[in-house]
């Protein structure tokens, strides 16, 4: 294409961009102030913030053990993530913490740069969330097709459940490779470490978490069965050990330690978050930031994805609606402050956010009490969480993965979805559990919008009509060249081509545009190529029926001025009977 062609194009479809002058932050409570805030309100936020902070304990312990590190960094997510993202995000009923589907990206890097590592990784996630809002992508998680994330959700939880099998069975395993393939093989060389006694507490949890919502609806309504679980477990196992000293399971507490002035303290500080630089001792330097770059983006593109599908399922829970760009920001604002006091990457928590909702929260003000519980939590029952064998948070994780997989629903779509669906959702799915969500996402994305082009190509077609042959009385030397569906690139070749099979008896082509919705660049050069070529066949052209999109990129483009063969009518009918003048007036263009 030479210069001059690329520039009318590029002043028939030009470039918008369009510059937020005003940043949507905190409007969630902004709104919820606006609406006016009374004790009644404050008393359901209190209830719903305390049951969602009962839950978040042994998640964010879980969560946070999962991905590597010591379960007090997923409890300071929970408390300055649950604050933060409550006080400057998009949604009034979103619950901000440690997630089950950050376990598979954390995990490796962990493994290759440490605690420090980790927390630099959620910082720079943290600001380009903050850009991402800034620049209002929010609404872009709706173009993610389903099939995706419905794969690459299935392939966390797979991922994670086997993870577990480590803690379930209490492993030897001293580092756990990055792949998943390594993972497993490492898993299976270990398999003759295995100990059922670690195995019981996995079980007995396990168990119980599916047992109790059925059997007491009453009881696990108002104390969450995460709750009562992992406490019956640790009481029995303390019990058992006091009675038969032999019998050990791996606690939390002989797990971690840590050392608080000069103190060595078994399981997590009895002491808040506290500032620190997430770096560590050392400098943050452009080498480093380039070194976690890629991680990050991992980081804020799942974190923004599974946070907006849970603000996104809250709305459908409470009629209400989130403002999708503030969310971000909030989340982005969050995930700043977080590793600045020891905490992972955050994200919104559907299950939390749930429960959050059926517990009755009215506005952000229930996801600050759920950190403050969080925080109580550390201040009061630190020692008592030491405990908690480690084999019962897996057993809850495992859990959590089952829930996370819907396999019902993973099995459903492959059963009646069209194939082209179903290929996007194996493929996630594989690519998620070998290698990692973005390329799973990034990969299932493309190939998506792939399959779509196709689709919606084949929704485009052209037919020529001449003669008595069709609906259409013509004149001799007339022809119609009807399209019918959209003209961008997928179509547009295939919707021009066939003109060329014009009889060289034509004189006139009418060209009917009345069911063409929208053209893009591409289908207006084919379409300009077309009207080329016609006119070196010293052929007429008639444009009927263009729909308001095409005929404004024809009026911008100036067709009549450029091509002097190319005549305009506001319908077919008129076209035919322009068309009809037109040859009776023997007006041939030159070659």
């Amino acid at each position: 294409m030479d210069s001059s062609r690329r520039k009318r194009l590029l002043s028939v479809f030009p470039a918008r961009f369009a510059v937020p002058l005003k940043l949507p932050i905190a409007f969630a409570m902004r709104r919820t102030l606006a609406q006016g805030y009374d004790r009644a309100a404050l008393r359901a936020d209190l209830l719903a913030g305390i049951v969602v902070g009962i839950v978040a304990i042994p998640l964010s312990m879980a969560l946070a053990i999962a991905v590597g590190v010591p379960p007090q960094h997923g409890l300071y997510t929970a408390i300055v993530g649950g604050v933060a993202v409550a006080l400057t995000g998009g949604s009034k009923f979103q619950i901000t913490g440690p997630t089950a589907a950050f376990v598979v990206i954390l995990a490796p890097i962990v493994s290759r740069e440490g605690l420090a590592g980790l927390l630099t990784s959620g910082l720079l996630a943290g600001v380009l969330l903050l850009a991402m809002g800034a620049a209002r992508l929010g609404r872009l998680i709706h173009f993610i097709p389903h099939p995706v994330t419905t794969g690459f959700t299935a392939g966390i939880a797979t991922v994670i459940a086997t993870l577990q099998i480590k803690d379930i069975f209490a492993l030897p395993i001293p580092h756990m490779p990055e792949t998943y393939l390594e993972k497993v093989q490492a898993l299976w060389v270990a398999r003759h470490g295995a100990s059922l006694v670690d195995f019981g507490p996995a079980l007995a949890t396990f168990l119980l978490l599916l047992v109790l919502p059925r059997q007491l609806p009453r009881l696990t309504a108002k104390v969450p069965s995460p709750l009562i679980a992992i406490i019956a477990v640790s009481i029995a196992t303390t019990a058992i050990h006091a009675v038969f000293p032999s019998v050990t399971v791996s606690t939390i507490g002989s797990r971690f330690q840590s050392v608080v002035d000069g103190r060595l303290v078994a399981g997590i500080p009895q002491i808040p978050p506290l500032p620190t630089l997430p770096w560590g001792s050392g400098e943050l330097t452009l080498g480093s930031i380039n070194r976690l770059g890629s991680a990050a983006f991992a980081i804020a593109v799942l974190g923004a994805i599974e946070s907006l599908l849970s603000a996104t399922i809250a709305d459908g829970m409470t009629g209400r609606k989130h403002d999708p760009d503030a969310e971000l920001i909030g989340l982005g604002i969050g995930n700043i402050l977080v590793p600045f006091f020891g905490g992972i990457a955050a994200t919104g928590a559907l299950a939390r956010t749930a429960t959050n909702v059926r517990a009755g929260a009215r506005s952000p003000v229930a996801a600050v009490v759920h950190s403050l519980v969080v925080l109580l939590a550390i201040l009061l029952l630190a020692p008592l969480i030491a405990y908690v064998p480690m084999a019962s948070l897996a057993g809850l994780l495992l859990l959590v993965a089952w829930n996370m997989s819907e396999i019902r629903h993973f099995l459903t779509i492959v059963r009646i979805a069209p194939k082209s669906d179903v290929v996007v959702l194996l493929v996630c799915y594989v690519l998620t559990v070998l290698f990692d969500m973005v390329i799973a996402v990034s990969f299932g994305v493309v190939l998506a919008a792939l399959l779509f082009m196709r689709r919606t190509a084949e929704l485009t077609h052209s037919r020529i009509l001449e003669g008595t042959r069709g609906e259409y009385q013509l004149a001799p030397g007339v022809a119609v060249y009807e399209i019918a569906g959209p003209l961008f690139f997928g179509a547009a070749q295939n919707a021009m081509g066939a003109i060329d099979t014009v009889g060289s008896d034509i004189r006139v082509v009418v060209l009917a545009l009345g069911r063409v919705p929208s053209i893009d660049a591409t289908g207006f050069v084919a379409l300009e190529s077309a009207i080329m070529r016609l006119r070196t066949s010293r052929k007429l052209i008639v444009i009927a029926g263009p729909l308001p999109e095409p005929h404004a990129v024809f009026d911008r483009a100036n067709l009549p001025k450029h091509h002097d063969h190319v005549h305009f009518a506001e319908s077919l009918d008129a076209g035919l009977v322009l068309s009809r003048e037109l040859v009776e007036r023997s007006e041939v263009p030159l070659a």
